[in-house]
């Protein structure tokens, strides 16, 4: 089934959310294919706010292993507790680094990203993944990000069927 997001980059930040957020909403609804979930929420992103990387990892055998995302090609596993996402992973929260050179142990995938926002993935009290997504612009992401995509995250995990 072909599905159409409807795409209005010219209203706020938030506008631009609580636009979105129903249509993947919609989008999910019904599918509990995880893997399909995470590339369409990824891509879905990626189309509103035209993003340099927006992408899933997994936690495999005790590592982050690269999932669904869109963007140039990424690092495929990353340790617990190194870089952005291994450190979101590791915390158990939220990371928002508005210039990822001043990060300590940045994983630099792509020399092009200059800001970060990672999300964890929490089901059942466990963090099984993280949503990473960058900007090639500094200081791109802030709290209203932290809470919108938080919001994305509960509609992903409330599809998730183990």
């Amino acid at each position: 089934m072909a599905e159409d997001l409807t795409i209005n980059r010219s209203t706020s930040k938030q506008a631009q959310y609580e636009s979105l957020i129903p249509q993947i909403e919609a989008l999910l609804y019904g599918e509990t294919d995880f893997v399909a979930n995470m590339a369409n929420v990824a891509a879905a992103l990626k189309e509103q706010f035209n993003w340099f990387w927006v992408g899933f990892y997994l936690v495999k055998n005790d590592e982050l292993v690269l999932g669904p995302f869109q963007g140039p090609v990424a690092c495929t596993r990353i340790k617990k507790g190194k870089g952005v996402c291994g450190s979101s992973w590791a915390q158990s929260k939220t990371l928002i680094v508005p210039d990822v050179d001043e990060f300590p142990g940045h994983i630099a995938c792509a020399s092009a990203s200059r800001s970060e926002i990672v999300l964890p993935l929490i089901k059942d009290g466990e963090v099984i993944g993280v949503l990473d997504i960058d900007s090639e612009f500094l200081n791109h992401f802030d709290e209203a990000d932290a809470v919108y995509l938080q919001q994305v995250i509960v509609i992903l995990l409330n599809q998730y069927i183990k």
